[in-house]
C-alpha cells in the first residue's frame, strides 16, 4: 500500500485490500472513500466487503466510483457530500490513486 498525502484531510493510494485497514486505522484515518467502480479488474475486492471490515474498524465509508466517462459532475458533487459529511482524515483509493487525486482536486473550486 502506498498511501500518498495531498493534505491534511485527505490522502490517496492505490487499491486497498481487507488486510490493509487495521494499517489505515492504524495510520489514523477515519474515514475512506473508493473512487473504483466494482468489477473493474477481475482480482479487485468489491467495495461492500471492503466497507465490511472497514465498519467494524469504526472506519467510516462512501463509493463516489470514477469509470470509463471520466470524472462526472454527479461524482464531484457525491465526493464533496463525503468530504462535507465524512470525519477527517480521509483516504481516498481507486487503482492507482489518479482517479482518487484528480477528483479531489475538482472538489476544491466547490468547497472554498
Amino acid at each position: 500500500m502506498d498511501i500518498r498525502a495531498i493534505n491534511d484531510e485527505y490522502s490517496v493510494s492505490g487499491q486497498i485490500t481487507v488486510e490493509d485497514l487495521d494499517e489505515i486505522k492504524a495510520l489514523g484515518f477515519k474515514s475512506i472513500v473508493c473512487n473504483r467502480p466494482d468489477h473493474e479488474a477481475p482480482d479487485q475486492p468489491e467495495f461492500a466487503t471492503i466497507a465490511a471490515r472497514a465498519k467494524e474498524l469504526g472506519i467510516d465509508m462512501a463509493h463516489v466510483p470514477v469509470g470509463s466517462m471520466g470524472v462526472t459532475a454527479d461524482a464531484v458533487r457525491d465526493m464533496v457530500d463525503a468530504l462535507d459529511e465524512l470525519p477527517r482524515p480521509m483516504l481516498g483509493y481507486c487503482r492507482s490513486g489518479a482517479r482518487s487525486t484528480n477528483i479531489y482536486a475538482q472538489t476544491q473550486h466547490i468547497r472554498g
